[in-house]
């Protein structure tokens, strides 16, 4: 997800480019190009992530084959819709402070272009999360709906927070309640993803906090300050860690109070050395969100 921006339009049109040679090797290449700049602009990396988790989320959980492909093609059509608005949104911004790197600074794809492609993945993502059926599709789309209202709005506010929560919990409770039956998710597996994606709206905000400071950014991690976002990054991740460790049914066993241990030992010392090294913070509290996700994945059989 990216920073606050002024509100751009569908019709805002893309920065002034090279016309492209009127030869079909042209028009290959600048399609190509194109397609190449949509690809950048979707934000693949956490697209592929979620859309990956869930994936494997939903096989452990116990759904077939063809049920876990239409989950995940749902969760890739809602994450594309979201990449995509999020760049879009922001163009006018990015291209204002020349923020290279951007495909739409840059020129490799138009706005508008940037905005079809977010529409048309949300509205594919509809029919599918629905597909899955009426509570697991409402619980899909609210979640997307809560990603959309970050990047239009609440992304430069102090609930900037709160679509992330409600985003990652609402991926646990989407697979739960695609089991037959449709079976409500346990309470601490949606309550351990809502602690995640506080963790990864901390993580992902602080890379770029400063410049988000100084370009007037005011979400809820830079009211915070860097420092303060920085020290507090790893609690919601080692919070996530307990829950999933004892909130199951029964006794957590030897291994997953180790894990439990660990996961603490890790944030804690991401603390201590990321007062000299911001990068050594970063570093500790993807570990511990690693082992948040491999536990997730161990708990998958009872999701439900």
């Amino acid at each position: 997800m990216g920073t606050p921006g002024t509100p751009a339009t569908p019709g805002l049109p893309g920065p002034p480019g090279t016309a492209e040679p009127a030869t079909a090797g042209g028009a290959a290449t600048g399609r190509a190009g194109r397609v190449g700049g949509l690809a950048r602009s979707c934000h693949p990396g956490p697209v592929v992530a979620v859309t990956a988790l869930t994936a494997a989320l939903a096989v452990v959980a116990g759904q077939g084959v063809a049920r876990s492909a239409l989950t995940s093609g749902a969760v890739l059509a809602g994450q594309l819709s979201v990449g995509w608005c999020n760049d879009a949104f922001d163009a006018r911004r990015d291209i204002a402070a020349g923020r290279r790197g951007k495909p739409v600074v840059d020129g490799a794809v138009g706005v508008r272009q940037v905005w079809v492609a977010a529409y048309a993945s949300l509205a594919l993502c509809v029919p599918l999360s629905l597909a899955c059926g009426l509570w697991a599709g409402g619980v899909h789309l609210a979640g997307v709906a809560a990603a959309w209202a970050y990047d239009l709005r609440l992304k430069a506010t102090a609930w900037s927070w709160a679509p992330y929560a409600l985003g990652f919990a609402a991926l646990p409770a989407f697979v739960a309640l695609g089991l037959p039956g449709q079976p409500w998710p346990a309470w601490w597996i949606v309550t351990a993803g809502a602690l995640l994606g506080v963790g990864a709206h901390l993580g992902d905000v602080l890379p770029d906090i400063r410049d988000d400071l100084a370009a007037g950014v005011r979400g809820w991690p830079h009211r915070l300050g860097a420092d303060h976002a920085r020290r507090l990054l790893p609690l919601p991740l080692v919070t996530a860690s307990a829950v999933l460790t004892l909130g199951p049914p029964g006794p957590p066993g030897g291994r997953g109070v180790a894990v439990l241990v660990a996961a603490g030992l890790i944030a804690g010392a991401g603390v201590v050395l990321g007062r000299r090294r911001e990068r050594a913070a970063f570093a500790a509290a993807v570990a511990v969100a690693t082992v948040d996700v491999a536990l997730l994945l161990v708990s998958g059989a009872g999701i439900a």
